[in-house]
């Protein structure tokens, strides 16, 4: 009988992109979706060892970790050291809701000079630098699912999509990269 509790990535090993567009899949990471109103934020920032942002399109970075503005009193941290995250908060002796989502998201990272046109494909926000710059966050759609799209720098995206939206998402930005032409 097989190990239902080894679970193959999503994605395993898919790259893709183009002559200007890479496409690769992301490492594993701890991820929490966190909700917290503002008088928080101040204990948590501490907690997390970064400053949790207050303002739309923007996120907050200290290492392998990052907290990206997602609403008013939401926020998606992504600890690419596969910190425990939900520990990491526990002791925080202040009003907030953290729910472990490590499991439910996987990341696309999408880079080179072709990746502003790739996800502008499917993707309806204004993706230029001079309006969604380096350390820019939010959730937008990506064709018909739901993502959250995180500029790292000038010429890369985070693309974290739900697992079970990983292969359409994948496949689509895989099309939009081949058509892309610098």
């Amino acid at each position: 009988m097989a190990d239902v509790a080894i679970r193959k990535p999503a994605l395993a090993g898919r790259l893709g992109g183009s002559a200007t567009v890479r496409l690769t899949t992301a490492p594993t990471a701890s991820r929490v979706a966190l909700r917290a109103p503002a008088e928080s934020l101040s204990a948590l920032s501490s907690a997390l060892g970064l400053t949790l942002p207050d303002a739309p399109k923007t996120s907050g970075r200290a290492g392998a970790r990052s907290a990206l503005w997602i609403g008013p009193d939401e926020w998606l941290v992504i600890d690419e050291a596969s910190a425990d995250l939900m520990a990491t908060l526990s002791g925080v002796g202040t009003l907030h809701s953290a729910t472990d989502v490590s499991h439910r998201n996987l990341a696309i990272i999408v880079s080179g000079p072709g990746a502003e046109a790739t996800l502008s494909a499917g993707c309806p926000q204004d993706l230029s630098l001079s309006s969604f710059p380096v350390g820019a966050a939010s959730r937008t759609v990506f064709g018909k699912a739901e993502i959250v799209l995180f500029r790292t720098e000038e010429d890369t995206f985070r693309v974290e999509c739900w697992r079970s939206f990983s292969d359409y998402v994948f496949g689509l930005l895989n099309e939009a990269a081949e058509d892309v032409r610098h």
